[in-house]
């Protein structure tokens, strides 16, 4: 429907654009702007969510405290709490995760945890953990840092296409250009490996 359409004790609301915090009718402190941004938020409470895009946290009905900026980004969250994404389709298939930040084209754009979970990944460039999906407590700084990490854990890559090969091994510490770059384990493998400096350790595999 209409942007805010359904409020009616709620207060220090904006809604800004077709569909946008429609379905909200009690809840406050939301800012939702762009065609359908928390569209299905329905909180009863100070929700203070941010939602800025085309579907910017669309879905999202219970969670709070979250910042969803950028087309889609964020869309698919239900009940997640205290989330950051900024990007096109940053963070948008999680459902139930908590406490992450996505920052990029497509950062995170995999992760789903359908229950609530304090997952806090960090991933901050384009693709960054693009593929991460039930891993926890990474963070990925750099273009396609992480990004075939699927669920693996407290990594660190930190450089273009840090750690970039890997899908399960957790424990690692990619620091530079290309460090780490062919590691891949294929099944879960607590690993730690570090290396630091532009393309360090890059002919690892399984190592």
């Amino acid at each position: 429907g209409l942007a805010g359409d359904a409020l009616t004790t709620g207060a220090d609301n904006t809604a800004l654009g077709y569909g946008s915090l429609s379905a909200e009718d009690t809840g406050n402190n939301s800012t939702a702007i762009g065609s359908q941004a928390l569209q299905s938020q329905n909180f009863d409470g100070n929700a203070n969510n941010t939602a800025v895009g085309y579907r910017a946290g669309n879905a999202l009905v219970t969670g709070e405290e979250n910042v969803f900026i950028g087309a889609m980004a964020g869309e698919g969250n239900l009940t997640g709490v205290q989330n950051t994404a900024v990007g096109t389709e940053a963070l948008e298939s999680d459902t139930d995760g908590c406490r992450n930040t996505a920052i990029g084209y497509r950062s995170l754009f995999t992760q789903d945890f359908t229950t609530g979970t304090n997952s806090s990944n960090t991933a901050v460039g384009w693709q960054s953990g693009t593929s991460i999906t039930t891993g926890v407590s990474n963070t990925l700084i750099g273009s396609e840092a992480g990004d075939a990490l699927t669920d693996a854990d407290y990594n660190i890559a930190i450089g273009h296409e840090a750690l970039s090969a890997d899908t399960k091994g957790s424990n690692s510490v990619a620091v530079g250009m290309g460090a780490l770059f062919n590691q891949n384990f294929t099944t879960a493998t607590s690993v730690y490996n570090t290396a630091v400096g532009h393309a360090a350790g890059n002919q690892i595999t399984t190592g």
